[in-house]
């Protein structure tokens, strides 16, 4: 084989979820439930919080961001499968495939760092509420934000030139609902020892990097807390705490499974039933979590509903 880069292959077919007819149409209608709900579930977050005055603060910020990745998120997978449903081996370019990859990696990198910062704003909050407003001013929240869509552009890229550096030569079936990286690797005819080290690099940095955050940020509002002598404060600051303890433990519990567990202790197929868990399931739970358990988010919904017909 030629050393040079080249593409005899020049479309991926995407094989789905499922080959029958009738379990597609069931899939179909409930996807397609869960899109519409993870769409107006996450707008609907960013709407209250730019609208009402009370959330306008740093937690409320990064939440905002947090249904703006999850909306990108979703949208990056979603409508294709869909698709997919009404049409059995959907067929997809080159080009679409590899954007498609390296979207679900910058949103799903974006939201690993809004996670670790909003574990940051908890941790500022409670183990610091006097410094509160120093440490989380609008040039550290920025910051903040920023180094969260970098992350994400960053791992993107690495993904990017390691697919675009691949040939594909043969077969052209992914056994997947969309164009994942690892499916990606066992259809190219070129040599991969080095190629799939470089996006694990990347990928399992961030990830060591965001949890070791996430864990020293709620380590030291544990001992904060349990020094608390009154019960009334120690219910309030775990309250503020439990849905972001929520969404991590759901995103990086699926997340860990996939990528850090040994591929051989399962299956094709309960990876991409994972994989549908945190690239469609997720996005529609987190508005979810962070309206039904957090009290200033049902009061300002209350008073929007109230505004709005009355």
């Amino acid at each position: 084989m030629q050393s040079e880069n080249y593409t005899s292959v020049t479309e991926f077919i995407l094989l789905g979820l499922t080959k029958n007819p009738s379990l597609c149409i069931i899939f179909f209608v409930i996807f397609l439930g869960i899109y519409a709900f993870t769409l107006v579930g996450n707008i609907s977050i960013i709407i209250l919080i730019k609208s009402c005055s009370q959330l306008h603060s740093p937690m409320y910020l990064f939440l905002s961001h947090l249904a703006f990745v999850d909306i990108g998120y979703s949208t990056s997978v979603v409508p294709i499968m869909l698709i997919g449903f009404l049409k059995y081996r959907l067929v997809l370019p080159v080009t679409g495939c590899e954007v498609q990859l390296c979207t679900v990696v910058m949103f799903g990198t974006a939201e690993c760092f809004l996670l670790a910062a909003m574990a940051y704003d908890r941790y500022v909050a409670i183990c610091s509420p006097l410094l509160y407003s120093t440490h989380m001013s609008s040039r550290v929240c920025i910051g903040l934000l920023g180094t969260s869509y970098l992350g994400g552009c960053v791992n993107s890229w690495s993904f990017a030139s390691c697919v675009l550096s691949l040939s594909f030569c043969g077969p052209n079936e992914i056994n997947h609902f969309f164009c994942d990286f690892s499916p990606l690797l066992k259809l190219s005819c070129s040599d991969i020892s080095l190629i799939e080290i470089i996006p694990a690099i990347s990928s399992g940095s961030i990830m060591v990097v965001t949890v070791f955050v996430i864990a020293l940020s709620y380590i030291y509002i544990l001992i904060t807390v349990l020094k608390m002598r009154s019960t009334e404060s120690r219910h309030k600051a775990f309250s503020t705490c439990s849905s972001h303890l929520t969404a991590v433990t759901l995103y990086y519990g699926t997340i860990f499974f996939i990528y850090v567990l040994p591929k051989s202790i399962y299956s094709t197929e309960q990876n991409r039933v994972i994989s549908l868990f945190y690239t469609v399931v997720i996005p529609m739970l987190n508005p979810l979590i962070y309206s039904l358990r957090n009290r200033d988010v049902k009061e300002a919904f209350r008073k929007t509903t109230v505004r709005i017909f009355f």
